[in-house]
């Protein structure tokens, strides 16, 4: 159901995205923000305007009225637009179903005597569909153009020459205008480009109008004074080749995504309507007699290139001359357009930049010599190599990697660089590539080559896939019940298993095999932080340098022989340069144009008939899009407040909405009792006293030596009659210190301790607790929760957790695993145990055993994991905030 949030003033598809947007965002206080610098660019300064596009003499002037909606026309009502929305968005239900679920509401309503000729809320699937058509916003017409073959056709020429290839696109000006008045981008749009420092004056990179790219076309832009006091729209594109079946005839489509710069990393990543569906570029099929020619392959880049040139040449006028558009803030600016970050994996960035596979698209490094970093390639010096080897285009094929008969898009617009603009890839570069396809495999085939027969090579592999799933429940992480041993990998897959992976090779592959892939895992999860500054940039240039002096031993044990010439982790020499030119990688990665693949591509198409798809992709994204606008402009203008139900009894006056607020502690069905009673339950006899000794600490804090035993006989007497309530889940909230920007860091997930966990036996989890305030591990300590505790003592309620602690092993982490250890406290034979506020609860932790030599049994439950092992690993890549606080 819709749901809008008036204090952002931004809509939400779903009561689950609205309530999470409300915990994170208005729920909790946020630390009191660390001072900042800002330096805003003088000359692109973003000054409001009126509609015709002339300054407004006064800077505090509010932004002109947007016209205010008083219904939901064309829908009848709320639930009629909430219905359509349900059963055309969400459900995606077929032209069947939906006819079937009206006649069954007809007929429903025949029978309570209403009348038959009165509709329950759409007569049939049709009047869905031409009450979606009529909705006023949102509206950007598909329109086609045809590329064919423009040399000479002789009678027997192949068919590819003959045919004519369709590009399915937006009207890229509207995109952008439409885009650009979003309201629900209000607070999330930069309209100047800016240079943000710290307390101590460090750069801070975090969205694209915060890094240098931006500044420095800025600079470039203002060159013409005619351009002072306009805003700098940049258009990041993404286009990205996808596959909505392989078993359905091999289906295939391009889709063009566009994206505004100046909407915030966060926004794009969480919001579909900043990432826009723009075009589907043809898909130049030959026989296999012409498939691999020289000429068919040289055709396909230049449908390619003149198809993106087309589609962005609507905007190339607002490249240079000052356009007027109304911003999400009701303002009006004169904006000046310019292409931006281009999002592609590697086989796209080669068709993008004219390159020759096998060659870096940012440098001039040799195939094989990718090792190091070569002199950076430009648009300027790739136009002075194709004058110079004009008739020589073997040299420039086999010296520099260039295609010569392939002009890049981007040469046709100005400021434009295809070799600047592309960006890093964390999807198919870090997480996909460098992880998967090659450390995973490096892996494998080390513990192939050295093991004595195949067959214990098998087993061993098959060890190493029982401990992956022997890792402990977290929130958030997936698990793994057959190991790594899956066909269908994505993403997701990969970046689940990096988090687990490492503790897995224990006692089966050399320590500096371990060693480089922990300095592979340091890298990656600082690249995929959401800020940088030059702390993380220097840390992740360390990291880097590590890993590339480690990862020798693959080539020392004879996995790689031929040494480590791949583009894709050649790419990881260029990050932190991208970094600063363009923001954190999370907000310019593929796996945003990959998501948007679902509800763009794959849903519309399984809604299809699979007849000659496109047409019918392009009229649901149509659609879809026209829904989406309808509930940002119904949120703005006051119509989507409080859930479905609270709307209708507000308008029959008969009741108001009324919110509980959420407590950090729920009741799932713990047992509630007297203290002896809960003593029992738990099989805990000294609870009594744990709680006496906890209302000491929380009466007299500081007066005790933590390391001591407090006497019972000095602490508070609680009655035996005392009511005590345990529950099974508790939500921690915390801060992630290296998000700058956004919600200000601020994430929550749920701590559980249940007998019981979906079937699949007991679940208690591990926590930081803290301790002291020193950094780290250093000033936290690692404990497993129990239970969770409530009670009242001389009218105030006390929220407890009942706990029982690991001891950290050494002052430092594990030298060969970078991680620290634990074990678990036993004092006088039996585990250390106690009662602890919540409040001194950091987050959850994630303990990964250490398996040593040991090998797991078939029948071993990830559920005992906590309870079967000597020591523990901390795991430092459980997710991004615990390897920050960490690391």
């Amino acid at each position: 159901m819709a749901r809008f949030c008036n204090i952002c003033n931004r809509s939400f598809p779903t009561q689950r995205g609205f309530q999470a947007h409300c915990t994170s965002h208005h729920r909790h206080p946020k630390p009191k923000p660390l001072p900042r610098v800002t330096q805003y660019h003088p000359l692109l300064s973003a000054r409001p305007c009126n509609a015709e596009g002339e300054y407004l003499e006064d800077m505090d002037a509010p932004p002109p009225p947007r016209d205010i909606r008083e219904g939901f026309d064309p829908f009848p009502n709320r639930p009629s637009f909430e219905v359509g929305e349900l059963l055309y968005e969400k459900m995606a239900a077929s032209k069947g179903d939906l006819e079937q679920l009206f006649r069954i509401l007809h007929a429903q309503k025949v029978l309570d005597g209403h009348n038959a000729e009165d509709d329950t809320f759409f007569s049939s699937h049709q009047h869905l569909l031409d009450t979606i058509d009529a909705i006023p916003c949102g509206d950007s017409e598909w329109t086609t153009f045809v590329i064919r073959y423009a040399g000479p056709i002789p009678p027997n020429a192949p068919k590819w020459q003959k045919e004519s290839y369709v590009v399915h696109a937006h009207n890229s000006r509207t995109v952008v205008e439409n885009m650009a008045s979003n309201p629900d981008f209000d607070g999330s749009w930069n309209t100047r480009p800016y240079r943000e420092f710290d307390e101590h004056g460090t750069r801070i990179y975090s969205n694209l109008l915060s890094a240098h790219w931006s500044w420095k076309q800025a600079d470039l832009i203002a060159q013409d004074p005619e351009t002072h006091g306009a805003m700098f729209v940049p258009l990041c594109i993404a286009a990205d080749k996808t596959t909505a079946s392989v078993a359905t005839g091999n289906q295939e489509f391009h889709p063009v995504y566009l994206m505004a710069g100046n909407v915030t990393n966060e926004m794009r990543r969480a919001h579909r309507d900043a990432v826009v569906p723009v075009a589907f570029l043809p898909i130049p099929k030959a026989e296999a007699e012409y498939a691999n020619s020289t000429d068919f392959r040289l055709f396909k880049k230049q449908v390619y290139h003149l198809a993106l040139r087309l589609l962005l040449d609507p905007l190339r006028p607002g490249m240079t001359t000052p356009q007027v558009l109304r911003c999400p803030d009701g303002h009006f600016r004169r904006s000046i357009f310019g292409i931006g970050p281009v999002i592609a994996d590697y086989p796209e960035q080669v068709y993008l930049s004219g390159i020759v596979q096998g060659w870096c698209p940012k440098c001039q490094a040799l195939p094989d010599e990718l090792d190091s970093v070569g002199v950076s390639r430009s648009r300027a010096h790739t136009c002075e190599l194709w004058e110079t080897y004009m008739f020589d285009p073997g040299t420039l094929w086999d010296s520099f990697g260039i295609v010569n008969d392939v002009t890049p898009f981007t040469y046709h617009f100005p400021r434009a660089d295809i070799h600047e603009l592309l960006t890093p890839d964390l999807l198919h570069q870090l997480i996909k590539g460098t992880f998967k396809d090659h450390l995973v495999d490096w892996v494998v085939t080390y513990i192939r080559l050295n093991a004595a027969t195949e067959r214990e090579a098998n087993q061993i592999l098959d060890d190493i896939d029982r401990r992956i799933a022997a890792s402990p429940a977290f929130p958030g992480l997936r698990r793994f019940p057959q190991g790594r041993n899956f066909k269908q990998w994505t993403g997701n897959d990969s970046k689940a298993l990096m988090k687990v992976f490492l503790p897995a090779l224990s006692g089966y592959v050399p320590d500096a095999m371990i060693q480089c892939l922990a300095a592979f895992f340091d890298f990656a999860y600082l690249a995929r932080r959401p800020s940088h500054n030059t702390t993380s940039l220097d840390a992740m240039d360390a990291a880097l340098a590590r890993f590339r002096q480690l990862r020798v031993i693959f080539v020392e044990t004879g996995v790689r022989p031929d040494g480590f010439s791949l583009p894709r982790q050649h790419a990881l020499l260029h990050y932190t340069r991208m970094i600063k030119l363009f923001g954190s990688p999370n907000g310019v990665c593929t796996s945003i144009s990959e998501s948007k693949h679902i509800a763009a591509v794959k849903r519309p198409w399984r809604a299809s008939s699979r007849h000659k798809p496109l047409l019918q992709i392009l009229i649901r994204n149509t659609r879809l899009s026209k829904l989406a606008a309808f509930r940002v402009e119904l949120g703005r203008c006051g119509l989507l407040h409080g859930d479905i139900v609270s709307h209708a009894l507000h308008q029959q006056n008969l009741e108001e909405e009324h919110f509980m607020e959420e407590q950090d502690i729920a009741d799932a069905h713990g047992p509630h009792g007297r203290v002896s009673t809960i003593a029992q339950d738990l099989q805990l006899p000294g609870l009594h006293a744990l709680i006496r000794r906890f209302l000491r600490e929380q009466l007299y804090p500081g007066v005790d030596d933590p390391d001591e035993v407090v006497p019972l006989d000095i602490c508070p007497w609680v009655p035996h009659s005392l009511h005590v309530g345990v529950h099974r889940v508790a939500k921690a909230t915390f801060f992630a210190p290296s998000e700058f920007c956004g919600s200000g860091g601020m994430h929550s997930e749920a701590i559980r301790c249940t007998p019981q966990w979906r079937q699949e036996g007991p679940r208690y989890d591990t926590v930081f607790v803290q301790l002291s305030d020193d950094p780290g591990m250093h000033g936290m300590g690692v404990a497993r929760v129990r239970g969770f505790l409530s009670f009242t003592y001389d009218f105030v309620l006390y929220q407890c957790a009942l706990v029982e602690w690991f001891e950290i092993v050494g002052d430092e982490p594990d030298p060969v695993m970078g991680m620290w250890v634990v074990e678990p406290d036993i004092q006088n034979g039996e585990r250390a145990i106690s009662l602890i506020s919540i409040d001194s609860i950091v987050r959850s932790c994630h303990l990964i055993g250490v398996y040593g030599h040991t090998r797991i049994p078939n029948d071993f439950c990830f559920s005992d994991t906590l309870d079967a092992f000597r020591r523990y690993y901390v795991n430092p890549y459980a997710d991004y905030h615990i390897n920050e606080l960490l690391k």
